[in-house]
């Protein structure tokens, strides 16, 4: 019997040698040791998506995601991944297709995000060798992650969830490294940091009103 999910061993496709899906946690690790902190940016328009990804990297921001639920989200996109230069670390949210994926990686994401965990783009990122966040909200959607050989995991949505089910997990599967989204406020952020939480997620409007110096000192303490 087949197994139906990929790894480090099968996925890698077309001949091409495999990459391990280990190494997908170490990049969001590191991406958020200096601030444990994405920037989401949803439905801007691409001078404001540059603006608010600006206002993230001076305060020291290394992620930012670009949601792509529409046509204009692919240009706000490539209008982050230009104004980044290549000095930061631009990727691609609402990655729910391999189709998805493909496209974002063209436009210069180098890294995805998911709201829930599909095998098909899992594996597509394998093939690509882009470092991928799925997104997962039960312990047996995690396990399934974990048969795929996926250790870090966005908890979606954080607000529903809590930072209780985070630290509640990471018994059962101590190598879940989870980053909290989704209704993820400066109130509770630093909550789920102290659960175990990798990181947590916010959206722009941080960035928009300022708020993120203020959110970046509460998440240091």
């Amino acid at each position: 019997m087949t197994d139906a999910y990929p790894s480090a061993e099968n996925s890698g496709g077309s001949g091409s040698p495999p990459r391990p899906v280990t190494g997908w946690a170490d990049f969001f690790a590191e991406g958020l040791s200096p601030v444990p902190l994405m920037l989401i940016l949803r439905g801007a328009a691409p001078d404001r998506a540059v603006a608010a990804a600006r206002e993230a990297w001076r305060a020291g921001v290394r992620l930012v995601e670009v949601t792509l639920e529409s046509e204009a989200g692919l240009s706000a996109l490539e209008a982050v991944v230009r104004a980044a230069e290549g000095r930061f670390t631009v990727g691609a949210g609402t990655l729910t297709t391999p189709e998805r994926l493909r496209r974002a990686v063209d436009a210069g994401a180098r890294f995805g995000v998911a709201p829930g965990l599909d095998a098909d783009t899992v594996a597509e990122a394998v093939r690509l060798g882009v470092p991928f966040l799925p997104g997962v909200a039960t312990p047996t959607e995690v396990g399934h992650a974990a048969r795929m050989g996926v250790t870090a995991v966005k908890a979606f949505p954080a607000n529903l969830l809590g930072p209780g089910w985070v630290s509640a997990l990471r018994g059962p599967f101590p190598e879940l490294r989870a980053v909290a989204t989704g209704g993820v406020d400066a109130t509770s952020a630093p909550e789920y940091l102290r659960a175990g939480a990798l990181g947590v997620g916010v959206g722009r409007s941080l960035a928009e009103s300022g708020g993120l110096p203020g959110l970046i000192g509460a998440l240091s303490r």
